[in-house]
């Protein structure tokens, strides 16, 4: 399916690769469905990309590049809304703000978005652990990590502007590969 973003033009995205939100996300309780875009650059920032909304893109990053013992403790009912038994089978993303001066981002460690690799659906999840902070400053860690870090990529959508002239761009998702035109400025802001 084409879907028109007014960050990444219109990508192709298949069915399986859409990520369902049954309660939304916190503030955007009306958004429900979303997929994740990897732009391709060098930061490790991914996208969470609303399917309902266009404008509407959260940058996302593994919490795990930057906090190498972050740990995520889910309730037996919060692993049951998303029909897992542990997080094995599960994504974890903690969305963040970047402010202009980007030595000031900051990522959301008391809410992580939680993602059942299996079904596709997810939640962000408020933690009950008093110590994790809503606006941890990670700009100094993830630099630290970013040159070390590898990670598995066949679980993203990739971006890459394949012709610029042309304005084709090719998104990849799982190892599957579709060629799409960009038929909106891939510079625009969300």
């Amino acid at each position: 399916m084409k879907i028109k973003t007014t960050r990444f033009g219109e990508l192709e995205v298949e069915k399986k690769d859409i990520i369902e939100f049954t309660e939304g996300l916190l503030g955007f309780e009306n958004l429900k469905k979303f997929f994740i875009v990897d732009p391709g650059d060098q930061t490790l920032i991914l996208w969470l990309q609303s399917i309902d909304d266009a404008g509407t893109a959260f940058p996302i990053i593994e919490p795990k590049i930057f906090q190498p013992n972050y740990m995520v403790k889910l309730l037996p009912v919060e692993l049951n809304s998303l029909s897992l038994e542990n997080l094995s089978n599960a994504s974890v993303y903690t969305v963040l703000t970047i402010p202009q001066n980007v030595t000031e981002m900051s990522a959301n460690l008391k809410a992580p978005i939680i993602i059942n690799n299996k079904t596709k659906t997810a939640r962000q999840i408020v933690l009950q652990d008093s110590k994790l902070e809503v606006r941890f400053k990670m700009y100094m860690d993830l630099k630290k990590y970013i040159v070390n870090y590898a990670s598995d990529d066949s679980k993203r959508t990739n971006v890459n502007v394949a012709n610029k002239d042309q304005g084709v761009t090719t998104v990849q998702a799982n190892n599957a590969t579709a060629n799409t035109t960009n038929n909106n400025n891939k510079n625009a802001e969300a």
